[in-house]
């Protein structure tokens, strides 16, 4: 089988849909072709200030080393974070994703831990740049990208459009490998962010597309997936409202450009605008919008319940990354009963791994997974895999699969352990196998509540105080307790103008979930928040829930 590489994949969809257009956004309507030459200019700059792969994968790299220059993609959704991405690509070196909400200490942290050579940004990002660049002793080339902000170009840095028109190096231009490094940063919503190495053929086949919806096989070729995008019809509309910085938008977006799909953004990739959003969903005709949870949905269904749209090219919404609650979806099926909810499950370090299809009246069961054959559960010790009908395991997923955290051998051999003689990746999330062999994703031990010799898992718990109709938002925490050890606090954001006593949420709460695992307190904010792609920031949520251990309830 062919070992895919990301720039290569893109290139072959371009010459096999040039004139389809892959991007939408504002006035631009950018097409295959047309983004490719621009990726091709880009990568040229890069390498002619020396980027590039420095040592071969295969010459005895651990899992935690790379070998290649790595460049930061700082730059909200826009059609230059995908350019930018696949120059990166183009030229061999390793691009990787920017939190844009960093503070400069956490900006200079993930720069300094990438080793960064190169850095793409947005310019009302430049203060932030220049603030940090000092620190920065590998940090060469800085390219801008204009926006509304007017921040003039910062010393020694190029204007992205001057880059964009650099001709191909006379020297030539590298060849990519599948084993060239797909680097994603972690969101660092529990802990200080990790950068996931994969190779880029192992993360395109798991997650990007190089696997067709539907399909056990992946493409057995360029041509293959050439002769798919020409078969497609113009491929899946996709309205991206999560950035991009986020891995399941990411892997979301081009899983659609392998398709000759196109991407279309929202005209505010600053705040979220529902009506902005379902009014392009109708222009442009799309056929899915993925979400995180209630953070997306919500506002979705509620401007549905307001205003009529043609959504009738929508199937569906493709939720991950967070809970989308029964009460949401109940919603969303009454004002758009066409449409299906794609659950889907993953992590940074395992990409897209479960998923379930759900329909008006179909199942209510949350976040419960046919799991693939690459996907199981292991057992406590990390020394067997489970059979069905055993609990309380860690879910876990062999075969293309990540190769280690940079720069990190430790925290590499305890994620990615062998069990029988097989690699595994099991980043930190709690599962049962279930009798009929379906999966029941717990959730992330990090966040997991250790409350008088029970593990009460946050998401279980947020899932059950937001079925009350009151709530808009919640997300749960643990604080220290003199009697319990740890206790779970609730973080809670009503609908505005809405009433209900902390008896009223515990009363909900607790149809859904057993006593122990109910709040000990309750602190209501005026919003919840949450990361730019509606994850739960947990370390926000515990020092919510801080302070002295209250009193035993």
């Amino acid at each position: 089988m062919t070992d895919f590489d990301l720039s290569t994949v893109f290139r072959t969809v371009a010459a096999a849909v040039p004139d389809q257009e892959v991007v939408v956004w504002r006035d631009q309507r950018v097409t295959y072709a047309d983004m490719d030459r621009r990726i091709d200019g880009l990568a040229h700059y890069f390498v002619e200030r020396g980027l590039g792969c420095r040592t071969e994968r295969d010459a005895g790299l651990a899992g935690h080393e790379s070998g290649q220059d790595s460049v930061g993609i700082y730059l909200r959704n826009a059609p230059e974070y995908l350019e930018a991405m696949l120059a990166g690509y183009r030229a061999r070196a390793a691009s990787f994703n920017i939190n844009f909400r960093y503070v400069e200490e956490e900006l200079l942290y993930l720069l300094l831990d990438a080793g960064t050579r190169a850095l793409v940004y947005h310019a009302e990002f430049a203060p932030m740049v220049a603030a940090v660049r000092d620190r920065l002793p590998d940090l060469e080339v800085l390219v801008q990208v204009a926006d509304e902000s007017g921040n003039a170009l910062l010393p020694g840095a190029v204007d992205y459009e001057d880059a964009v028109a650099t001709p191909a190096p006379a020297a030539g231009m590298p060849t990519p490998s599948g084993d060239d490094l797909f680097l994603l940063y972690t969101g660092g919503t529990t802990g200080m962010p990790k950068g996931v190495l994969w190779r880029q053929h192992d993360i395109y086949v798991s997650s990007m597309g190089g696997t067709p919806f539907g399909a056990s096989e992946p493409f057995a070729s360029y041509e293959a997936i050439g002769q798919a995008a020409r078969e497609a019809n113009g491929g899946m509309g996709l309205l991206i409202i999560p950035p991009l910085m986020h891995g399941a938008a990411l892997w979301a977006t081009f899983f659609a450009m392998t398709s000759g799909g196109k991407i279309v953004f929202p005209d505010d990739v600053r705040s979220f605008d529902p009506a902005n959003a379902l009014a392009l969903a109708a222009r442009e005709r799309v056929a899915s919008i993925p979400t995180v949870g209630d953070a997306i949905a919500l506002p979705l269904v509620e401007e549905m319940e307001r205003t009529s749209y043609d959504l009738s090219s929508l199937f569906a919404l493709g939720n991950g990354g967070a809970a989308l609650t029964t009460g949401v979806r109940e919603r969303l099926f009454a004002v758009a009963p066409h449409v299906i909810v794609l659950d889907s499950a993953g992590a940074s370090e395992t990409g897209l791994q479960m998923s379930q299809a759900v329909g008006k009246g179909g199942s209510t069961e949350a976040m419960v997974f046919t799991p693939k054959p690459d996907t199981a559960v292991v057992d406590d010790t990390m020394t067997r895999v489970l059979a069905p009908g055993e609990s309380n395991g860690w879910l876990a997923r062999k075969g293309h699969i990540p190769l280690g955290y940079l720069g990190d051998p430790e925290k590499t051999a305890r994620t990615f352990p062998v069990v029988d003689g097989v690699r595994w990746a099991v980043p930190g999330d709690r599962a049962n196998f279930l009798e009929d062999g379906r999966i029941q994703l717990l959730g992330r031990e990090s966040v997991t509540i250790n409350s008088g010799g029970e593990k009460i898992f946050a998401e279980e718990v947020e899932r059950a105080m937001a079925a009350h109709p009151a709530v808009r938002d919640v997300v749960v925490a643990g604080r220290p307790s003199q009697r319990w050890g740890s206790e779970v606090v609730a973080i809670v954001q009503l609908e505005e103008d809405a009433e209900a006593t902390d008896e009223d949420l515990l009363a909900e709460c607790g149809r859904h979930v057993a006593r122990y695992k109910l709040p000990k307190a309750i602190v209501r904010v005026p919003s919840v928040q949450r990361s730019p792609a509606g994850k739960a920031d947990y370390r926000w949520a515990k020092a919510q829930a801080g302070g002295e251990p209250a009193a035993s309830v």
